[in-house]
């Protein structure tokens, strides 16, 4: 009964705002391993290719998240509007199932009751735990029968039905983030139907939704790690130390501080998550020097005005919280495909790492990573197993990689480029993520529309630099 959806065409109609953008829904099953039963609804949209004389076929693009960054992936074809692949490809674009215009997969918020805090004490973790297995609580009232099937392997056989609704033999792939484990586990499921594909910023093939949360603790620090070399060359400029050891003593030492004042957590969670956040971005880096001298010479002083003087040098850095959202209904998409794999029961395990990420991996929320999350919780178990990441069947693409991605640890796309044989395209000294295209490198985008476009794939192991260099400061003379 799938070839019922496979046969079925889209009714296109164009958008309210511009008639270049078409929509359409169509039907797919909410579980394919009962395609009788019940059926869900796939959003999507169309730009058509404006030399269709020269068109090659559809290039269908997924974002991240995982969640669908937030329902937008019927947008991403506006994205590409004007670019040279506009030309050549139909672009489409899709809700995945659960996100956006498409049938979606509801949670019911839950306010956290731990205090948001980027060093918690042990005292905290018994209460950070009881916030996730709330949360997963609420996810599993309102996400119902439908929560069970929302997975990669799904997403990947809605694209194929996607693919043959529109009577295409092949499609073109570009993913990103999450879209580009997605990616892969599509070639792997329907390696026949898999023209071009380009991989931009992925996960690591071999390692479960935990490890992929953990190891964004050590990518996180590598770029402070960079950012505190670079300032320790300048400490004539900056005076914050004459080496990446002594820069982050005095990081250090600005945290101490703060916690010595009024309402001193908060202030030492807003500095941990502007040291870590900041670094990533090469552009920014000046910045965040001259913010931890003042914050250092402000709160030494300790006086009555000391803790809302550096509130105020802290005001443009806000908190991450996972979830926090208005209304009684969010997205529950992130929670339910993050269970494909298995989580630790004993939350001792994750107490373990708490305490080591406290130590070792405090910017940027690293500790975040760590804690508990809905999967010590969970409510169902997997339908089938995560797909056996391979390429067997459809030629090598290209995966992108800035080598200081702070949520995509650099490692994970060189796993995925030797895994599937793809050619790796690295940014270099770069916190970039999800560059193609949607991060405005032109570097990184004229190699890969040549790919795309012309099929010309860059050398296997290429290099190119990062959107935005360093400052332009002169390091200390020798």
């Amino acid at each position: 009964m799938v070839n019922e959806f496979r046969t079925q065409r889209p009714q296109w109609s164009p958008a309210p705002h511009d008639d270049t953008l078409e929509y359409a829904t169509i039907e797919v099953p909410r579980d394919y391993a009962d395609p009788g039963g019940e059926r869900i609804t796939l959003a999507l949209s169309r730009r058509r290719a404006t030399a269709p004389e020269r068109r090659r076929g559809i290039l269908l693009a997924v974002n991240g998240g995982p969640g669908g960054d937030w329902g937008h992936g019927r947008a991403l074809p506006d994205k590409y509007a004007g670019t040279p692949l506009h030309e050549v490809y139909d672009l489409i674009g899709f809700d995945p199932r659960g996100t956006g215009a498409s049938t979606p997969l509801h949670a019911e918020v839950t306010v956290p009751g731990a205090p948001f805090d980027s060093r918690p004490p042990d005292s905290a973790f018994a209460a950070l735990a009881e916030d996730m297995r709330l949360r997963e609580e609420a996810c599993a009232r309102a996400g119902g029968e439908l929560r069970p099937h929302i997975s990669t392997r799904n997403t990947a056989r809605d694209m194929d039905v996607v693919r043959a609704a529109l009577g295409e033999e092949k499609l073109t792939f570009v993913g990103y983030a999450y879209g580009a484990y997605v990616g892969a586990v599509y070639g792997s499921m329907f390696p026949e139907h898999l023209d071009r594909s380009v991989l931009d910023s992925c996960v690591n093939p071999d390692w479960t939704w935990r490890e992929q949360f953990l190891w964004q603790g050590d990518a996180v620090q590598r770029n402070v790690d960079r950012w505190a070399a670079w300032t320790g060359e300048r400490h004539g400029h900056f005076g914050l130390g004459t080496s990446a050891a002594e820069v982050l003593v005095t990081v250090e030492e600005v945290v101490t501080l703060l916690e010595g004042l009024s309402h001193g957590a908060q202030l030492r969670t807003l500095f941990d998550g502007a040291v870590g956040n900041r670094a990533a971005d090469r552009g920014q880096w000046t910045e965040l020097g001259i913010l931890v001298g003042r914050l250092r010479e402000t709160a030494g002083t300790g006086g009555d005005g000391a803790g809302d003087a550096c509130r105020g040098l802290l005001s443009q850095q806000g908190t991450w919280r996972p979830g926090d959202s208005e209304g009684d209904l969010r997205c529950g998409v992130l929670e339910a495909i993050t269970l494909e794999h298995a989580w630790p029961a004993d939350l001792e395990v994750y107490y373990q790492d708490m305490r080591d990420f406290r130590k070792r991996f405090p910017y940027g929320y690293g500790v975040l990573r760590a804690q508990p999350w809905v999967g010590a919780f969970r409510a169902f178990e997997a339908p089938e197993p995560p797909t056996v990441i391979t390429r067997d069947g459809y030629p090598a693409g290209l995966v992108v990689q800035a080598d200081g991605d702070p949520m995509d640890h650099y490692a994970g796309g060189v796993a995925m480029a030797e895994r599937l044989g793809h050619h790796l395209l690295t940014i270099e000294d770069s916190g970039e993520h999800e560059v193609y295209v949607l991060g405005g490198n032109p570097h990184v985008d004229a190699l890969v529309h040549r790919y795309l476009v012309d099929g010309d794939l860059p050398p296997a192991r290429t290099s190119c630099q990062g959107r935005t260099p360093r400052p332009d400061i002169p390091a200390d003379a020798a």
